[in-house]
Formats: C-alpha cells, structure tokens, sequence
C-alpha cells in the first residue's frame, strides 16, 4: 500500500511557520510523505491565523477551500491547527462539519497520532526548513503577559514561556550545520525573554551568545515591546557586525490618550525618548514599526499628532492597520469601537501615503551606498537579495544587476544605483569582498 501524502498549508506569522515546520518534521518521521503547497496530496493540515479580521477571513477561505476539494474527491481528509481552531474551538466544528479534525495551536501530537496511529516523539526544536538553505526563523518564547487593549494573542497562546537560553543556542548551532547563516529571531514579546525563566531580561545574553557562534553572519530581532525595553540589548547591537542594525519595535501610535485606551504602559514622550536612544546607541540602525489607526480615542487631533509623529521619526520601515474590534479583548469589553469605517480605511490610506513617500526618500539616500547583501533567488533580469535592513517577506529587496553568476545563500557586496520605495536597484562591486 502507499505511504499516504501530506501537506501543511501555514497562514499567518513567522511564529505560525516555525509551528508548521516542526509539525512536519513530526509528520515525516512518522512516515508520511511531505508534499509542497501547490502539490496534491491525500491530506492537507491547515494551520491558521486568529489575530485580525482579514487573518481570520483568510483562513475560513481556505478551510472552505479545501473542503470543496475533498467534496470533489481531490482531498481524502482536511485538518485544521492554529489560532482559530485554538480561540473558536466550539463554535468551528459546529459550522464545518466537513473537517475532518479540528486541533489546537500547540495540539501536534494528537494530530500525528491520529493519522498514523502512533505515539510520534516531541523534539524541542527539530523541523522541515520551508524558507531555503540559508536563512530561518528561531522562535524564542510563547504567549504575551501585557494583555493591550486589542490583542487577542494571550487568550490564544496564554502567558509568555521563554525558552531556555542553552536551547535556543544548541538549535542554532544545528542549523549553522545545516548551512542557515541567517537566522530572525522572533517571538510575542522579546522584551520579556526570560523573565519567566530567569526572573531577568535575558534578551542581551541570549543574543551576546548567539552572535559568537561560528557560521552566525547575521542575526535580526522581531517584535520587541517599547514598555520595559531591555536597554542592554543595544550595547550587544552596537558590539557585534553579525547582529544586524534592525528593530522590530510595534509602537502602535503615539498620543498619550489613545496609549492609555490601548493600555501599552507607555507614554509619548517615553517613547520618543526610547527611539533617540536606541539611533544614539545603535547608529544607523533601520526600525520597523507597526502602527494602528482608528482605535478608540483617536479623534481628529490625535491623528494627526500620529502622522506628525511619523513625519518627524522617518521610520525606515512601517506597516499600520486599521481597528478591527476582537471579542473578549479588554477593548472589547470597556471601550466603544465608535469611528466610522470609512474614516478608519481614510486615515490608514493617508498614513501609508506619508510613509510611501517617506520611505522613497531613505531608499534614495541609499544611491551610491555599497551595501553586503545575501541572495535569495534568481529571477530572468535580476538576482534578487536583501540587505541587513531588510527581513525576509515584509521588507524592500535588492535587485541585482545580471554580469556574473551569483550563488544564492552567499553574500555580495553591491554598489546601488537607483532607489525605488521598496526596492533598490544595484550592481556586483568588482572588489576583492566578491572573488
């Protein structure tokens, strides 16, 4: 009889991604064969995300896709994982019936088990690498412990669990022996890493380590929390080539009034004061941000204390969203989510105006620059890569000129020569960094 096929269809995060890859690694071992997305196969295990309207909307059109697929006789069974089936795992069964098997965020043993009648082993950190030979994400914690107004993470994921530091370091030396040289270190809440377990921020040290190991070339750090920040980390930032001069920092907005609504435990001018330290002591450093316009409280004057905020910070990179009110939150439950959509999708398209242009102009200050980048793939006109500035998915990309063949995974040094608002356009430097 043949082995039965399988694939895992991730949504949402880089954290959600790491999950899928050690669910099929789990999946593998215990004898079934792994297939990619866009191949059939006899089951499909979707892995979803709860966190925003959209998310959620994208991942019931995908269950819904699958399902007409097994309807059809194209999918033998479909299983969902993940945050929704984690958040909703009531009311989902009962208005899809035709799943299959309807599993938790951190339920992948008993999902194993149950399609191939085993007890399948749990490994720390063992996974299937979907993001290429070179680069991977390292999550270093679950679950959030700050409970902001509009977030839904902790009632998915529950209170933050850091792993421990020797860990961490063990995985990624493993794949530095699998040859990942690139490693986004991700979690919730990285400002947290290790109170739980150290009663400490140990962020600093766990990042101080990392960048000794041998094969390490480039370390970048997601999703760090601007309240209690580890000021520590900066030195560390400052001290070693291979941590890259990238923050992931989701700020959220700036007026005192709408901080308090969001309950971030931080004021305005702590956090411009927290940006001015972190450019003093890390200089040249890129900060990504995430903003969110339309939450309650935020009146006309306060918008436009946010685009003001914006203009004078020139973030080098920036994502924002409107309010989209989720049920059980502390929001939810206390505030009145009164601003008019239209006016919500109005000020999240005059923010993202301002950032596009904003965005342009860092991106020509960069003409002439020489900047080390790595290679990701090749495409018919250009090679395309990344900077250190620059995280897999969600940032600009560098594309390169074709002259000579370039490895992908290997690293260039690349003289630019035009700038558009998310991409810079650059040729190979005929230097002694590229023979």
């Amino acid at each position: 009889m043949p082995r039965k096929t399988v694939k895992v269809v991730s949504l949402g995060c880089s954290k959600n991604l790491v999950d899928s890859e050690r669910l099929m690694k789990m999946l593998s071992d215990a004898g079934l064969i792994l297939k990619q997305e866009d191949e059939p196969a006899h089951v499909v295990v979707i892995n979803t995300c709860g966190f925003i309207g959209d998310a959620k909307e994208e991942s019931i059109e995908e269950i819904l896709n699958y399902t007409e697929q097994k309807a059809d006789g194209e999918v033998e069974k479909v299983f969902v994982m993940g945050c929704l089936s984690q958040r909703y795992a009531k009311e989902l069964p009962e208005e899809l019936p035709e799943v299959d098997g309807w599993y938790g965020k951190f339920d992948w043993p008993a999902l194993v088990g149950r399609l191939t009648h085993s007890n399948p082993a749990v490994t720390p950190y063992d996974r299937v690498l979907t993001t290429g030979p070179h680069h991977a994400y390292i999550k270093i914690s679950e679950g959030c412990n700050r409970f902001c107004a509009f977030c839904a993470i902790p009632l998915i994921t529950g209170r933050h669990r850091s792993r421990p530091i020797d860990e961490i370091l063990e995985e990624v030396q493993s794949l530095v022996g699998k040859g990942i040289k690139e490693f986004n270190v991700i979690a919730q809440d990285l400002s947290s890493y290790g109170l739980d377990l150290y009663k400490r921020q140990a962020l600093p040290e766990l990042v101080d380590r990392m960048a000794q190991i041998s094969g390490v070339e480039w370390i970048r750090l997601h999703y760090a929390y601007p309240a209690q920040f580890p000021m520590d980390l900066l030195d560390v930032m400052a001290r070693h080539k291979n941590v890259c001069r990238y923050l992931d920092i989701a700020l959220q907005h700036i007026s005192d009034p709408v901080l308090s609504n969001m309950r971030r435990h931080i004021t305005g001018k702590e956090t411009r004061q927290l940006l001015k330290e972190i450019r003093r002591l890390v200089p040249g450093i890129h900060i990504r941000t995430t903003l969110m316009v339309g939450f309650p409280g935020e009146g006309e004057e306060e918008f436009q204390e946010l685009l003001q905020f914006v203009e004078e910070q020139r973030f080098e990179r920036m994502g924002a969203f409107a309010y989209c009110e989720e049920e059980d939150t502390w929001g939810a439950k206390n505030l009145t989510d009164d601003i008019p959509q239209d006016v919500k999708e109005q000020r999240l398209s005059q923010l993202m105006e301002l950032q596009e242009r904003i965005a342009l102009e860092l991106q020509e200050e960069k003409i002439g620059q020489r900047l080390r980048v790595i290679i990701d793939r090749e495409e018919e006109e250009f090679y395309v890569g990344r900077t250190e500035f620059d995280s897999p998915e969600v940032d600009p990309e560098v594309l390169i000129r074709k002259g000579r063949q370039l490895k992908r995974g290997e690293f260039y040094t690349v003289a630019v020569e035009e700038a558009l608002p998310f991409e810079l356009i650059a040729s190979v430097v005929d230097d002694a960094d590229n023979r």
